[in-house]
């Protein structure tokens, strides 16, 4: 699901919860300009505390968005985000990962969260750690494992980003695809309808 802008949280929160998104941002902005704190124990600040309980305040349908924009005014560096996403639920990591692509932390820094979520079987986190990010950042033979968990979690193809023209002319990823279809129907389980779409688009296109 898209980012919603804060206009159209203004129209969809409710005014208790429009209040409190408010003033979340305020607290992350102020922290933006805060010297950040090292490594090592400290006391969250009131931003961090929103970003927690934003599902509560802003409801769970809103609660992405929300934390992106707090995510992003907050300016979260590297150790923010691992921070956040380590100690974070479910719904929170969730949230870091959709928000990696608005934040653009180096490789090396946002790939192990994208990597800890695709070795869990949560298909809520394995939807968002394929995202535009992934897409972007992550190795193509990491990226090839990514598509096969999406088939074997159940997780759309289609929350792969950019999986057209990943997948475009990869003979290895073909491989793989047709090695699990043979594992499957050896096992005697249906073979993922996805798996063939996919199949088809690592066909190379002809040249012109």
């Amino acid at each position: 699901m898209a980012t919603l802008t804060r206009e159209d949280l203004d129209i969809r929160l409710g005014g208790a919860a429009r209040a409190w998104f408010h003033e979340a941002l305020v607290e992350a902005a102020r922290a933006s300009h805060a010297p950040r704190h090292p490594a090592g124990p400290h006391t969250a600040p009131a931003w961090e505390t929103r970003f927690a309980s934003a599902g509560r305040h802003c409801g769970r349908e809103h609660a992405d968005s929300v934390r992106t924009h707090l995510l992003h005014e907050a300016r979260a560096d590297a150790a923010t985000l691992t921070r956040l996403y380590r100690q974070g639920s479910a719904a929170e990591r969730r949230a870091v990962l959709l928000a990696l692509h608005h934040l653009a932390p180096d490789p090396a820094d946002g790939l192990p969260l994208v990597e800890d979520a695709l070795r869990t079987n949560d298909t809520h986190l394995v939807a968002a750690a394929v995202g535009p990010y992934a897409a972007r950042h992550l190795p193509p033979h990491p990226w090839r494992h990514a598509v096969l968990k999406c088939l074997f979690t159940g997780v759309p193809v289609d929350a792969a980003d950019g999986i057209e023209r990943r997948a475009q002319g990869d003979t290895e990823l073909a491989r793989m695809l047709t090695d699990y279809a043979a594992e499957r129907t050896a096992a005697g389980r249906p073979v993922p309808a996805d798996l063939h779409r996919v199949l088809a688009l690592t066909s190379p296109t002809e040249e012109s």
